[in-house]
């Protein structure tokens, strides 16, 4: 296995078709099927199921994919380590974020690219729980998640906010003389984040505590379809405050709501164990003072 055929390997992985994975390659996709038809004599295996179009990786392939994202962290992480013993950061920083939390990751971002121009960016929104398998796997740097499901044995952590939460309404259709109360929420068309997420966790958690029940208009994973739905007046939504989202439209607006907040604090994970890429140690660290000033130090 050479590094082109680990990263057409994890490339179709991560569109689940062929001629996207070859787009991102900057390949035909025949190239791209050829190469990984020579991995698979190669190997002796079949790693790819395929049948009119890619139907998923054997068992087999899953393992090999495993191998080859680590493959490819590895060769990054040289590429990463060498440059910094020169006194630069070059490279891609691998961040994932959940997709809603009370800090905004530009924040982190633009000091990042300050101190290190050359330095570029991949982000993934992702689950609390996919972001610690990646950490853990190599295939992230860096995690900007909630504190609250994971081995802190495993992890270095610099906690960043306490996500506080508020009420995101389009001034066009919705007036309010002050901030609504968690039972004036409840009778409001709300439009929330998918069940099972952690910021709806939250949400869900606190209506039942109060014996609430919310006016469900609008389920969504995407948070900018409920931005979207926002703006278009069909309802209202939960945001964490301090994300910057209420600026991204003249006319949304985010009232803080009282003793609102996520059931975990929001932090920066970084893996403990070798190998550990030279971004990620000097990103954790450029990081330290946007901790919350009562943060525990770890």
């Amino acid at each position: 296995m050479d590094i082109k055929q680990a990263r057409y390997l994890i490339a179709l992985a991560e569109t689940g078709n062929f001629g996207q994975a070859a787009e991102r390659c900057h390949v035909t996709q025949p190239t791209l099927s050829m190469r990984l038809r020579q991995l698979e004599d190669e190997l002796g295996l079949q790693l790819v199921r395929r049948g009119q179009r890619f139907e998923g990786f054997s068992a087999e392939g899953e393992r090999i994919l495993a191998w080859a994202r680590s493959l490819i962290a590895a060769h990054e992480g040289l590429l990463a380590e060498a440059s910094a013993c020169r006194g630069q950061l070059v490279g891609t920083l691998r961040l994932g974020l959940v997709p809603l939390g009370g800090f905004d990751p530009m924040r982190l971002l633009a000091v990042y690219a300050e101190q290190h121009p050359h330095l570029r960016f991949q982000l993934s929104v992702l689950s609390s729980e996919a972001i610690l398998e990646r950490l853990a796997s190599n295939a992230l740097d860096l995690g900007l998640s909630y504190l609250d499901r994971l081995d802190r044995s495993q992890f270095d952590i610099l906690e960043l906010a306490q996500t506080r939460i508020g009420l995101l309404h389009d001034r066009r259709h919705f007036r309010f003389e002050q901030a609504p109360d968690w039972a004036e929420l409840a009778q409001l068309p709300l439009g929330l984040l998918s069940s099972g997420m952690h910021f709806r966790q939250s949400i869900d958690h606190a209506l039942r505590s109060r014996g609430l029940t919310p006016q469900l208009r609008l389920e969504s994973d995407s948070v900018h379809s409920l931005l979207q739905a926002v703006s278009a007046g069909l309802c209202c939504t939960l945001m964490p405050l301090d994300s910057g989202l209420e600026r991204l439209q003249p006319h949304l607006s985010l009232l803080p709501i009282e003793d609102a907040r996520t059931l975990a604090p929001l932090g920066l994970i970084m893996r403990r164990s070798a190998p550990r890429s030279a971004l990620a140690d000097a990103c954790f660290a450029l990081a330290a003072p946007l901790a919350t000033p009562t943060a525990e130090k770890r």
